[in-house]
């Protein structure tokens, strides 16, 4: 194993064994993971929606799938597509792109549980919405986690929950944004989509590769959350390669929640992280801060506001500023506002960016999402002054 990875690794286990004392750990699983996907409506579900479908439709797999869980294994399916057309000069115009995903835990009691998931994200025609920003003269990424990769391994994981809730561990093929400086909006196929608003866009955060992180719960209201992981993951080609390259992306988180149940509702917190350079990708070293804090007011009002810095060298953006506000209907409909304030990586300039969204519950396992997107000042194309972007999403869950 190499020596710097192995050092490093030795050091997180290290201090992962002190934290381990505390009290009612939660887990690892934010808003866009597939603890979050196998439990739709936000963990909020009121039984009050406009129909049943798909579950009507088909009812015989919905009982299936039921016995199996009984049984430990839990799994899911979804089809998530996005459109997007903007006004910008330059560009394509258009983009549009869908992810199938199909995703499952199996519980082997004890605290021992096992988690895949499978995706396959495509584009429609020439740009993938994740690339359209960028297309149209923006520092920005449009339409997150929605282009053109193929076949992915995003999770292939153990967990270990210790059973009095102390403390929760995750080994494997993972991906660091499921739980890396999250808020209730961050997921981008349930709730905003510019990664302005998702993770924060100052932070250099790997594609899913091999990692460790570890949750723990130091006391009723503040937990701790710590990962190392393959700064050069691939997801399309899931390798060892962190073992011989030692190049490791790491955080650690420090937060305050109301409680374990509502730890990324009610949420303020603080994330350190550092990502290695890699000269066989031309990555330069890059580290970084960020705060979040975001509360969940009668289960209905989610303000928020997330600040971040970096070295400016690797992240898409050097400083960045967000604040807006969800807000959660009676049967899980959701809207959302948000505005953001970046100065980007080596680039001269402000960008503003605003989104507005309003995500209709047809039911729990159907949701469209109307969006708009406007940019002032893109900083790749300084002869526009603004662009605006209108979105169109829908997410099917079986």
């Amino acid at each position: 194993m190499n020596g710097r990875f192995s050092s490093t690794l030795a050091a997180f286990l290290g201090g992962w064994c002190l934290l381990t004392g505390a009290v009612q750990a939660e887990g690892l699983s934010g808003p866009s993971s597939t603890a979050a996907a196998l439990a739709p409506g936000d963990g909020l579900t009121d039984p009050q929606f406009r129909s049943d479908f798909p579950l009507s439709a088909l009812p015989g797999f919905y009982a299936w799938k039921d016995g199996l869980a009984e049984g430990g294994f839990s799994f899911g399916a979804d089809y998530l597509a996005l459109g997007q057309w903007g006004n910008s000069d330059i560009g394509s115009g258009d983009a549009g792109g869908g992810i199938a995903r199909l995703f499952g835990t199996y519980d082997a009691g004890g605290g021992h549980s096992y988690t895949f998931k499978l995706e396959n994200r495509h584009a429609y025609g020439a740009v993938a919405p994740q690339f359209f920003g960028l297309d149209s003269g923006a520092l920005s990424i449009t339409g997150t986690a929605f282009n053109d990769s193929g076949t992915l391994l995003t999770n292939l994981f153990y967990t270990y929950r210790d059973p009095e809730g102390r403390f929760t561990l995750q080994a494997g093929q993972i991906d660091v944004t499921d739980f890396l400086d999250i808020y209730s909006l961050v997921s981008p196929y349930t709730a905003f989509q510019n990664l302005a608003f998702n993770t924060n866009p100052t932070i250099n955060a790997p594609n899913p590769g091999l990692g460790l992180a570890a949750g723990v719960q130091l006391s009723p209201n503040v937990y701790a959350v710590a990962s190392i992981a393959d700064a050069n993951g691939d997801p399309s080609s899931p390798d060892t390669g962190v073992f011989s390259s030692g190049e490791t992306f790491k955080s650690l988180e420090i937060g305050y929640t109301s409680g374990p149940g509502r730890i990324y509702f009610d949420n303020i917190h603080l994330t350190f992280w550092q990502s290695d350079a890699s000269d066989d990708l031309g990555r330069p070293k890059d580290k970084g801060v960020s705060f979040s804090a975001s509360w969940l007011f009668g289960n209905a009002w989610a303000p928020f506001l997330r600040y971040g810095q970096s070295d400016g060298t690797a992240a898409l953006y050097e400083r960045s500023l967000s604040t807006g506000i969800g807000w959660y209907r009676r049967n899980t409909d959701l809207a959302g506002l948000g505005l953001n304030w970046a100065e980007g990586n080596g680039i001269d300039g402000r960008q503003f960016t605003a989104e507005a969204f309003y995500r209709f519950s047809i039911s729990p396992n159907f949701q469209i999402t109307p969006s708009v997107q406007f940019i002032e000042n893109p900083l790749l194309d300084p002869t526009q002054s603004s662009i605006t972007l209108f979105g169109l999403r829908a997410r099917m869950l079986f």
